[in-house]
This record gives C-alpha cells, structure tokens and sequence, in this order.
C-alpha cells in the first residue's frame, strides 16, 4: 500500500466518556479513516463532539474504547511529545503565546526540535511569506500588533513550520468579521492544495464546510451520521443534513 492509498488517520469503534468512563459518551462509536491527502471537515451543532474528535487524534483524549490510529499506530503506542510535535494544530485566535514576538512563535516547535538557527530563520521566513506575512514588516511584531487575521495567519504559519503531515484546524476563521473569514478561506483553500497536507478541519458553517472540504462528516451527538463530498452532502436526506442545509440562504444560491 502506497501512502497516497493510506489512512494517515484512523478511528476503530472509538467512544470517548469524559471522567474516567463515568459519564455519558460523548464520542459513540466512531469509525472512520481520513486518507493522505485529504481535507476532512467536521460538521456539526455545539456540544457534538467536534473538538473531541481533534483532541483523541493528538492525545489530549485517550479513547475510552476502540482505538485511534496516527501513521497506523493507535495513539496510545505514541510517545506523547513525538505525537503531539508531528500533528500543527491552530485554533481560534490563533493561541499565540502574548510574550513572543511572531518569529519566537513560528518558532516554537523547530526550536523544541533543535533545529539549527540558521535553518529556523529560514524556515520561519519561508512560512511567513507562505501565508502573505512579509518577514520583515511582521516576524518583530508581538500578537497584540496585529489583526485578528494576521494572527490566524501566523497561526497557520506556526502549525506548519516543522512541516507536519498532519493538521488539525478548530474553528479557525470563527471569530473573524465575514469579509477577513472569507479572504481566509479562499487563501487556506489554495494553501491546503498547494502543499497536500492531510487537514481535519471543524466548524459549524455549512458555507465554509462546503467551501473547504473534500469529504464532510456530519455529528450527531457524537455519531457520524452523514458522509460525503460538498457536492453530494446537500442531496442527502437524513434529517439534521436537512436542518443544516435549511441554514442557508436558498435564495442566494446555495450551490
């Protein structure tokens, strides 16, 4: 089996119960596989198990039951650091570190893997440019110079500096005002083609999963109930597919 053919991420029957087990499921049952490659959004309402879903992939969650495969290894066969090191993570509001300017924090992972200085300057100059940061007027800055685009932008930059095969995105562009989201989302678009990287991207916007996606898993009260590409999720009729596409302006278009 060639890597393109390969699941870089996999779930076997994985259920997650926060509190050692002693609460109800938040994660039920969940088998899926996200191949080399791919862009996976999850879908879904607040409280459907979205963000759980991210955080069993780069062990903050162990699985209560079934197992969570990284590079066809079950997370739990992973050394904490290495596993969390290989998977970019960015978050809404990018989780800049205030005190660092924004080379320290595109920095940060190359300098934890002890990357020579020369090689991380160059690295943190290549991945500012990548996201349309010019180094010189932005890698001095602290986060609290820059805008709320410009600091998710230097989140992105930081998630792929020590060049993961792996991305994990948790409502991103959420916090943006609508035109600075949509500037994003075409720029990550592009981006996500342009380097291949397999991404696992969560949202509740039926627009920017449709927009982003190339197979859209729809939560349920941590269930998978719906799977598809953008252009076929839209024709499914299972009901909370249906609420969601009811979200839409159908007057506008919602092709």
């Amino acid at each position: 089996m060639t890597i393109a053919q390969q699941n870089l991420i996999e779930f076997r029957g994985v259920s997650w119960r926060p509190n050692g087990g002693s609460e109800a499921a938040i994660i039920d049952d969940v088998s899926l596989g996200v191949p080399f490659g791919e862009t996976l959004v999850l879908l879904g309402r607040s409280g459907s198990g979205k963000t759980t879903l991210l955080k069993l992939i780069n062990g903050m969650h162990w699985p209560s039951k079934g197992d969570v495969l990284v590079e066809g290894r079950a997370t739990r066969e992973w050394d904490e650091i290495r596993l969390r090191r290989g998977i970019g993570y960015v978050i809404q509001e990018a989780g800049l570190f205030p005190h660092f300017t924004v080379a320290e924090n595109v920095a940060l992972v190359p300098g934890l893997e002890n990357w020579p200085r020369e090689k991380i300057a160059a690295r943190v100059k290549e991945m500012l440019q990548l996201v349309g940061l010019e180094p010189e007027e932005f890698a001095r800055r602290r986060p609290k110079e820059l805008s709320g685009g410009q600091r998710q932008r230097v989140g992105v930059a930081r998630a792929l500096a020590a060049d993961p095969p792996i991305l994990l995105m948790d409502e991103p562009f959420g916090a943006l005002d609508p035109v600075t989201r949509a500037e994003l989302q075409r720029e990550f678009k592009a981006l996500a083609r342009r380097l291949g990287k397999t991404i696992v991207f969560v949202t509740h916007d039926l627009r920017e999963a449709l927009l982003l996606a190339s197979n859209i898993i729809l939560l349920e009260k941590g269930r998978v109930v719906a799977k598809a590409g953008p252009e076929e999720f839209l024709r499914l009729r299972h009901p909370e597919v249906l609420a969601f596409a009811a979200s839409l302006d159908v007057a506008g278009g919602a092709a």
